[in-house]
């Protein structure tokens, strides 16, 4: 059984050496809820700092790589991919999707996490002066392939 516990209850980074090295890959979502003119500006590239999505993008595949050095216990992996994709929906929300794989053994959900929180994160940075109201929702694991515990696939939200 895997835990970030040992024998006596104390923390540590989980001993995965006996694992098997397989392909494992995950996706995971971040929303940004902004004033519609916020969104139209940023689409038209009208925005004082340049390309934000491109920006954005950017950050969430920095920060999927340098995931363990933000989230304790994580293991440092060796990412052969990661795709950062920003979108607008509607005319108030930017849909971030992050996915990261390797071949290891363990998951990747932390990275695609992480890529899409960083992403939401460098959004509202980059915008914040225009519209300081943005909220950064909806920030989950959407679907994990791989590993022991098999394939994972979120319930589609209402």
């Amino acid at each position: 059984m895997l835990t970030h516990l040992d024998s006596q209850g104390r923390a540590n980074m989980v001993d995965v050496s006996d694992k098997a090295s397989t392909v494992r890959e995950a996706t995971a979502e971040a929303r940004v809820r902004m004033l519609p003119a916020t969104l139209s500006m940023i689409v038209a590239g009208g925005h004082p700092k340049g390309d934000v999505f491109a920006v954005a993008r950017i950050a969430g595949i920095q920060a999927a790589k340098k995931t363990s050095d933000l989230i304790p216990l994580c293991h440092p992996l060796m990412l052969t991919s990661v795709k950062v994709e920003l979108q607008a929906e509607g005319e108030d929300v930017v849909h971030i999707t992050a996915r990261c794989k390797l071949s290891g053994q363990t998951g990747v959900e932390m990275e695609a996490l992480t890529a899409a929180s960083v992403a939401a994160l460098t959004l509202y940075d980059m915008c914040k002066a225009v519209d300081r109201g943005m909220v950064i929702e909806s920030v989950r694991l959407l679907e994990k392939v791989g590993g022991k515990s098999g394939h994972f696939v979120a319930q589609v939200s209402a």
